[in-house]
């Protein structure tokens, strides 16, 4: 939004790219699945692991955006003083904040942190997958193309079943399961000694100039039943494919260290944007009024990239540690914890 004046003067197509940015969120969604298919691949599943699992997912998710509930508290309190809604309404709103419910409830009317819907979806996930990973688990590639071949009808017969828009975790819950298919893909194609050094690169190439194909010329998907998030999939499952096989310019500068290490705090980048944009763009309406420089919106993306890496080191990189060392001592407890209790 502070770059939109900036961004008029880019070509056509570059100002599509950049206006369908938010379809990065399926990508974002296929990789959860195909990480913590590659992570867990050899864990043994049963009630101590499920537990270990859940305290991990919450650890990795939750204190980061409990920072950004910290940081929109101020304009929280301004709405629950506003007049114009009941109680009722206030707390269901600032209930779904808390509780991450705006995936099944569509409460983004607040705005304080819209991308926080898809930390729903990923609570859903989460528990849905051992049961997902278990049957696709042992690379049966008939039960992976199946999955594959299902996460690509489903949204559509979800569609037109007239299940409610609102619950998204249902709905995205296929970029998950593609995202895992795509691990048992990648890991039978690593294993192949006739996969071509050059596949990766072409596999990548290919999906990310026929993904920039389809946002910008979105109208050749008119009168079918594909939708741009559809189309989009097989695309970024061969996108992940690619890139996990490595190669080429794009797969090494991802491979750096600095990438590697933005990547880990690009977490944080995403779910403070917003509520960091909060504070922002009331500093700048007040300085610039409505129509801010180009320079304060690039401004903007530098702070919010050093408040990421902030967060990263000394919010979720600590307290997801404690999360975990808290609950292996209830898990696990000490000799001298299990004497005393003998």
């Amino acid at each position: 939004m502070l770059l939109e004046h900036w961004s008029q003067t880019l070509p056509s197509a570059v100002q599509s790219i950049l206006r369908g940015g938010y379809l990065a969120v399926q990508t974002f969604f296929l990789l959860s699945g195909f990480v913590l298919a590659q992570s867990y691949a050899s864990t043994r599943w049963n009630r101590h692991s499920l537990i270990r699992f859940a305290v991990a997912r919450f650890a990795r998710t939750y204190p980061a955006y409990l920072l950004s509930l910290v940081v929109i508290a101020w304009f929280a309190f301004e709405f629950a003083l506003t007049p114009g809604r009941t109680l009722v309404q206030k707390a269901a709103v600032l209930g779904d904040y808390a509780l991450l419910l705006q995936g099944w409830t569509g409460s983004l009317a607040a705005g304080w942190n819209t991308p926080a819907w898809s930390l729903s979806c990923e609570f859903f996930f989460y528990l849905c997958f051992p049961l997902l990973f278990l049957w696709l688990r042992g690379g049966r590639m008939g039960r992976t193309l199946l999955a594959l071949g299902g996460s690509l009808v489903t949204p559509i017969l979800l569609a037109h079943a007239g299940v409610p828009t609102n619950w998204k975790p249902i709905h995205h819950l296929s970029d998950f399961l593609a995202g895992i298919a795509a691990a048992s893909i990648y890991n039978a194609i690593a294993r192949s000694r006739f996969a071509p050094k050059w596949l990766g690169t072409a596999l990548y190439l290919s999906a990310l100039a026929g993904g920039a194909a389809f946002i910008v010329y979105p109208h050749v998907l008119d009168g079918t039943l594909m939708t741009l998030n559809t189309v989009l999939r097989p695309l970024n499952v061969a996108l992940l494919i690619g890139l996990a096989l490595g190669g080429g310019f794009l797969g090494r500068a991802l491979s750096s260290d600095a990438a590697g290490y933005l990547g880990k705090a690009s977490y944080s980048m995403y779910i403070l944007h917003i509520p960091l944009l909060w504070w922002f763009s009331r500093y700048t309406f007040y300085r610039f009024g409505t129509a801010p420089p180009s320079w304060v919106g690039f401004l903007f993306i530098a702070i919010v990239i050093a408040a990421s890496i902030g967060a990263f080191e000394f919010v979720e990189t600590r307290s997801n540690q404690w999360i975990r060392d808290w609950a292996a001592a209830r898990l696990h407890p000490a000799p001298n914890v299990l004497r005393a209790a003998a």
